[in-house]
C-alpha cells in the first residue's frame, strides 16, 4: 500500500495559527540539537534492536532496548518497560540498571509514534493498538510471561495490555501514570487534532524544560535533566520536526479520548503503584475554568483513589517526589520497585 501524502495544507494552517498567537520558532534555535524522526545521533545506553512488522497497511519498525541480567544474577523474570508521551526507552536507563543488576531481563520499546520507532504519517492511533504491537514484539522474542512497567502515558498503555492480556502479565506496575481520572469528563473541553498540531509546532527547548521543573522535578532542577530536554527539543527541530508534531497532537488525543480508569475493577493482575505525590499532571487542565483546573492532577488522592479502585493493588507514595521519581530520586525508587517485585 502506498505511503498516505503528509496534510501540507493543514501544515500551512497549523503554522499561520501558530505565528497568529506569536510564536517566536525559538525551538530552530542555533545551539538546540538536532535529530532526525527516528532519533538518529542520539544514543541511549543500551544497544538498539529494530522490530519489524506491518501495521494498518504501512510497514514499521519498533526499536527497543533487550537487556540481559548482569552474568550469575538471572532470575527467570522479564519486565517490559513502557515509556511516558515525552519519554522513550532511553529515559529508563537507571531502571534498566538497577532492574538487570536484580536479575530481570529488561525489554523497552519505543512505541510507534515515538522516539526511534517509525513515525506513520497517518495511523489509528490506539492503546489497543500499540498493546497488540507489544505483544507482537513479545511473541517474536519468545517471551510468554512479564512484569509490565509502564510510566505516564505508560502506564495507561500498560493497563490496556494487562487488561488485554492478563495471562501473559505477571505483575501490573504503574509508575505516576496519567489517566488516573477522566478529564473529559470532569470538565476539559477537547482540542481537535488541528490545533493540537499548531500547538505542538510551537514547541521549544525552554518550554519543555520549564514544564519538566514544574511538573517532574517538583520546582528543582539538575544538570542530568537536560539531556533529555535536548532530545525531546532536537526531534521537533530536525528535519522531521512537522512529522514528530503531528505524531504528538495525534498519541495526545488518543490519551485524552481513550481513558483507562474505568477499567481499574477489571484488572485480574497484581498491580503495584508507584506515586510521587508532588505530580500534578492532567492533560488538557490549562484548557479548562479555573475553578475545575484546581481539581485536577491532585495524585495525593488520585493514588489512594486507584489503589481503591484496582482489586489487587498495593500503593507505594513519594510524598515530596513529582511526576518521575525513578529519575528525581533513583536510589529511594527502586529500591521500593525492587522489594515490590520481589514480593511477587
Amino acid at each position: 500500500m502506498a505511503s498516505p501524502t503528509f496534510p501540507r495544507a493543514l501544515l500551512a494552517s497549523a503554522i499561520g495559527a501558530a505565528l497568529a498567537v506569536g510564536t517566536t520558532g525559538s525551538v530552530f534555535a542555533d545551539d538546540t540539537p538536532t535529530f532526525d524522526g527516528e532519533l538518529s545521533g542520539f544514543d541511549y545506553a543500551y544497544p538498539v534492536e529494530r522490530f519489524e512488522f506491518e501495521s494498518q497497511g504501512q510497514d514499521m519498525q519498533m526499536a527497543y532496548l533487550d537487556v540481559q541480567p548482569e552474568e550469575g544474577s538471572a532470575n527467570g523474570r522479564t519486565v517490559v518497560l513502557m515509556h511516558g508521551k515525552n519519554f522513550c526507552a532511553g529515559t529508563w536507563e537507571a531502571t534498566i540498571k538497577a532492574l538487570t543488576g536484580a536479575g530481570y531481563r529488561v525489554i523497552a520499546p519505543d512505541q510507534i509514534g515515538f522516539c526511534k520507532s517509525t513515525k506513520p504519517e497517518h495511523y489509528q492511533f490506539s492503546f489497543h493498538q500499540l498493546a497488540h504491537n507489544t505483544h507482537s514484539l513479545l511473541d517474536e522474542l519468545g517471551i510468554e510471561n512479564a512484569t509490565v512497567m509502564g510510566h505516564s502515558m505508560g502506564g495507561m498503555l500498560a493497563t490496556r495490555f494487562a487488561l488485554m492480556y492478563p495471562e501473559q502479565t505477571e505483575l501490573l506496575v504503574m509508575v505516576n501514570p496519567i489517566g488516573l481520572e477522566d478529564w473529559k469528563a470532569l470538565g476539559v473541553p477537547y482540542q481537535s487534532i488541528d490545533d493540537g498540531y499548531a500547538s505542538e509546532l510551537e514547541t521549544t527547548a525552554d518550554g519543555i524544560r520549564d514544564y519538566q521543573r514544574s511538573t517532574y522535578y517538583v520546582d528543582t532542577w539538575e544538570p542530568e535533566y537536560d539531556r533529555w530536554v535536548e532530545m525531546l527539543a532536537g526531534m521537533y527541530a530536525g528535519e522531521d520536526g512537522e512529522r514528530v508534531a503531528w505524531n504528538q497532537a495525534l498519541t495526545s488525543d488518543m490519551v485524552f479520548t481513550q481513558p483507562v480508569v474505568h477499567e481499574f475493577g477489571e484488572l485480574q493482575v497484581p498491580t503495584l503503584l508507584l506515586i510521587g505525590e508532588q505530580d500534578n499532571t492532567a492533560i488538557g487542565k490549562d484548557r479548562a475554568p479555573e475553578e475545575v483546573q484546581d481539581t485536577l492532577g491532585r495524585y495525593e488522592v488520585l493514588g489512594e483513589q486507584a489503589r481503591d479502585a484496582i482489586p489487587q493493588a498495593t500503593l507505594v507514595e513519594f510524598p515530596e517526589l513529582g511526576h518521575s521519581p525513578q529519575i528525581q530520586a533513583p536510589e529511594r525508587f527502586h529500591d521500593e520497585l525492587l522489594k515490590g517485585l520481589e514480593s511477587q
